[in-house]
């Protein structure tokens, strides 16, 4: 297989899938292909996409890449989907789950003494929804569930990896000029102005 028709193979793929396609999955749909080859691949689509001024591009989340559109698009693309968009999550389940987030795996016991509140319904939502799972159980007695995110919190917040989550001491800045956007950095990450801590 030539370059071309790999990286055509590639976008067939990309356009395919609603998932975030990973090295992996590409290994064993498309054979043999280098890491290598993989990364020039995407590079080159990547550069097309941007030189000729389309309205959608790459993504890199939840570990793979996919393609979406610019940020700039999102208005006429929810009127689109309005039907089938998730419900915003609540104020509450936002709170547990940036809990989650920063402090995995704990315990619902451990959730809720940071909250101050019962948390079980909440849990049972971000469960139910895929952005939380049960990651194991604690060596405490009684050996309570512990809670870790998914890949589909992630996806649900445009995440490459846990890593490119906002630093604690950049929420702190948020909530000390404008509290309203701590709760718009978990619903649209990109709609908060906060560069990343190197």
């Amino acid at each position: 297989m030539t370059p071309d028709e790999r990286r055509s193979v590639l976008e067939a793929l990309l356009f395919a899938t609603d998932v975030p396609l990973t090295y992996t999955r590409v290994r064993e749909l498309v054979g043999e292909i280098s890491l290598e080859e993989f990364n020039a691949d995407l590079d080159v689509l990547e550069r097309f996409y941007r030189d000729s001024g389309r309205a959608y591009g790459l993504l890199r989340v939840a570990g793979g890449v996919q393609l979406g559109t610019h940020p700039e698009f999102a208005h006429w693309v929810r009127r689109l989907l309005k039907d089938r968009l998730r419900t915003r999550l609540s104020r509450s389940a936002l709170e547990t789950l940036a809990i989650i987030a920063y402090r995995q795996p704990l315990t619902r016991t451990e959730i809720e003494q940071i909250r101050g509140v019962d948390s079980e319904g909440v849990l049972g939502t971000l469960l139910e929804r895929g952005l939380v799972t049960v990651g194991g159980r604690a060596t405490t007695p009684g050996r309570p569930l512990l809670y870790v995110t998914t890949q589909d919190f992630l996806r649900y917040f445009g995440l490459n990896e846990l890593g490119d989550l906002p630093k604690l001491k950049e929420l702190q800045g948020l909530v000390e000029g404008d509290p309203h956007q701590v709760k718009m950095a978990f619903e649209d990450p990109a709609s908060c102005d906060v560069s990343p801590t190197p």
